[in-house]
């Protein structure tokens, strides 16, 4: 699910890199580890269940604990790698990061893995921004950044990949800890790395982060999350539910405010103004609610109603995953062919299609079709991702290309803590599997289905204005 494919970047020769390869090896450790905990997790679901006695509330906050801090203080980290150097923002992240991971592996109940899981996100946040900024630093020659960034996006495409089988491997194994105790040595591996091979940056004393907006932002998505996540068991009109509900949209209004007032807001004027701008980030929430939601729907599918081990689940998971980087793969391809926004639309209403169809049946289908109909329409969206990603940087420009993309991470981002609440929200309500897994299917495919129709309006907006 990562933004950049390898093939749509251009071809170099083979040859030695003038940093050598230990600045690529050392920011990739720490990408993918960090991208391997979101799919190892869901893989270790049916394992923490029964390991901490957790209820499903419980399991929905590990996994969206994770997302709902790294959303949330994503351009944060940002801008404090500009304020403090993106190497000790880098740094200091993944000693936490591991440290959370620690915590994650000892904690004695659900509510203290929870809290973990939220510290690990934080971590997440502060390195994950630095990453790229310190490769092209590592890597200044322009064909040589280039190729050093395929290598990059081929190495996380393998972990998102290989994700549920390192999964089920280490929760079938060693247990559902161990998952979080082994990013203690690759974590001090990667400090001990970045340390020798990374680059040191220069601070920016005058870049700010704006401290109000993003604290807005946090509780904005905190409480709509709680809403989510706790409704169905407090009760959607009990006082703390709706009290909630009211927080979290006093929050976003307030948030607007301070943007509409602010001197150099979060997300520029100019890219707000811009025909599709919109419509394509909403697009990127919409698909990374319906990939996460399906990819913990089906994890609890596998584990609960087909009462799966952890190996057997991150074996039915691979072809999941694996057309994840096989549609990034596919992707140039079909945007050099048909455009990036038809490239998009298309890909998206493909995984639509199937989406409704899949809900349709529900779990009237045997595994391998159901297993196949859910790899296809991975594919459309994985096809997707690329082709939006693009689209966004010719909307934009070069001026306010970082900005955009960090816009359209953090969307994302938001997009799978919803995905993960709104599924977990239907399976608390419907515990039975022949109702709650068409009812959240159908959730899934109305995403894909608006995501379809927002990309192709997009597509026609910055079309009767220009690229």
């Amino acid at each position: 699910m990562s933004d950049v494919s390898p093939c749509s970047l251009p071809r170099t020769k083979p040859r030695s890199l003038s940093a050598g390869y230990w600045p690529l090896l050392t920011v990739s450790l720490g990408f993918v580890m960090a991208m391997l905990d979101v799919t190892v997790v869901n893989v270790a679901l049916g394992s923490i269940e029964r390991g901490l006695r957790a209820g499903l509330p419980t399991l929905v906050w590990v996994v969206d604990g994770y997302t709902l801090s790294f959303a949330a203080l994503l351009l944060v980290g940002g801008a404090l790698a500009n304020r403090h150097g993106a190497r000790h923002v880098y740094m200091g992240g993944l000693a936490l990061f591991v440290a959370a991971s620690a915590c994650c592996g000892a904690a004695p109940d659900g509510a203290a893995l929870v809290a973990a899981r939220l510290l690990q996100g934080v971590g997440a946040a502060l390195f994950m921004p630095s990453s790229l900024s310190l490769l092209g630093q590592a890597y200044p020659g322009e064909h040589e950044r280039l190729r050093v960034f395929a290598l990059w996006s081929a190495i996380v495409s393998v972990a998102v990949a290989a994700g549920p089988l390192v999964g089920g491997v280490v929760v079938g194994t060693l247990g559902w800890r161990a998952v979080f105790w082994l990013n203690a040595p690759i974590g001090v591996l990667g400090l001990v790395l970045a340390r020798r091979h990374l680059p040191r940056s220069s601070p920016d004393a005058a870049a700010r982060p704006e401290v109000a907006p993003h604290l807005l932002a946090v509780i904005m998505l905190a409480a709509l999350a709680f809403v989510l996540i706790e409704g169905g068991s407090w009760g959607w009109a009990s006082p703390r539910i709706v009290g909630a509900l009211a927080l979290s949209l006093g929050a976003a209004l307030a948030f607007g405010y301070c943007e509409r007032r602010a001197r150099a807001p979060i997300v520029p004027r100019a890219l707000l103004g811009r025909p599709g701008f919109l419509e394509v980030n909403a697009v990127g929430f919409l698909i990374n609610f319906g990939a996460f939601g399906q990819l913990f729907l089906v994890s609890l599918y596998f584990q609960k109603a087909l009462h799966a081990d952890a190996w057997h689940t991150g074996l039915d998971l691979l072809p999941l995953m694996a057309m994840f980087m096989l549609g990034n793969l596919l992707s140039p391809q079909l945007s050099a062919r048909w455009g990036t926004r038809r490239a998009m639309a298309v890909g998206l209403g493909v995984s639509a299609l199937l989406s409704v169809l899949l809900a349709a049946a529900g779990d009237r289908l045997a595994l391998p079709w159901l297993t196949a109909l859910f790899a296809a329409a991975n594919l459309g969206v994985a096809a997707a991702v690329p082709a939006m990603t693009a689209t966004v940087m010719q909307l934009t420009g070069r001026a306010h290309a970082n900005i955009a993309a960090a816009a359209l991470n953090v969307n994302r981002q938001i997009g799978a803590l919803i995905g993960v609440a709104a599924v977990g929200a239907v399976l608390h309500a419907t515990p039975a599997w022949s109702q709650s897994l068409p009812r959240a299917l159908a959730l899934i495919a109305a995403a894909y289905v608006s995501g379809t129709v927002l990309a192709a309006r997009a597509g026609r907006e910055a079309r009767a204005t220009g690229p």
